[in-house]
């Protein structure tokens, strides 16, 4: 029996994450479009109050929006019992303690970068961090200008994975926004006479809409749960 497509309601359909989840989607066989949800409402995209009507005909909403919203739309999913995916940054303590709280209801998948390369670079900083705990560790990333939080997401989880295994005290973070550049994130391990560099450089926002259908497709089938690509990648063992 053929597989039926998962139908994916896509939020902050109009934002540059939102447009390549949509390509993304277009292009699959395993994913169908069901709708988007933006203020910039238009062709195939409505209004936020839309959400809750659409979500009801959906498999899995997937988030690229701002803190705020995504948590309102969480709040729809639980009420409907489908499960949310956001890689939207910039959440306060409060935001995801929301997030947290309704994941008891339903599966709620956080990640402030949807590649899974990147998220098994994390596991590798900490990693290191711990093994090189001589050296000086520092964290550098770049986006493009149009970008409005600093540090982002990512260097901020580098940050926290770092300062786990540090003692709890987290690297300085060195920000940049020039031109269109998509992402490039390096931790710096800088020791007596050497040093060790991990990078991650993203050519496409192809690759983090892609990872965030990945999530959708393995959230889909979890139990109620707050859950990260850690999870997905069995990699809270090699964090920790």
């Amino acid at each position: 029996m053929k597989r039926q497509a998962l139908r994916v309601l896509v939020c902050g359909a109009s934002g540059r994450m939102g447009r390549a989840v949509r390509a993304e989607l277009e292009s699959s066989t395993a994913f169908a479009f069901a709708g988007g949800v933006d203020p910039r409402f238009g062709a195939g995209v409505e209004a936020p109050a839309a959400f809750s009507s659409l979500i009801a005909s959906s498999d899995v909403a997937v988030d690229f929006s701002s803190p705020e919203s995504a948590c309102a739309y969480a709040a729809a999913c639980a009420g409907a019992g489908k499960p949310f995916v956001t890689g939207t940054t910039g959440f306060s303590k409060k935001q995801l303690s929301t997030l947290k709280a309704l994941s008891r209801k339903i599966p709620v998948f956080v990640s402030p970068n949807m590649s899974p390369a990147v998220n098994l670079t994390f596991a590798l900083a900490a990693q290191a961090a711990r093994s090189l705990n001589n050296f000086d560790v520092h964290i550098s990333e770049t986006h493009h200008s149009a970008k409005r939080d600093a540090p982002s997401g990512t260097a901020l989880r580098y940050a926290e994975h770092i300062a786990a295994v540090r003692g709890g005290v987290p690297p300085p973070i060195t920000s940049a926004r020039a031109g269109d550049i998509v992402g490039d994130h390096t931790v710096l391990y800088a020791g007596p006479h050497e040093r060790v560099e991990i990078t991650h450089r993203a050519h496409s926002r192809a690759v983090f809409a892609a990872g965030a259908l990945r999530a959708a497709a393995w959230a889909a089938g979890r139990k109620p749960g707050f859950y990260d690509y850690f999870d997905l990648l069995g990699l809270k063992n090699l964090a920790t």
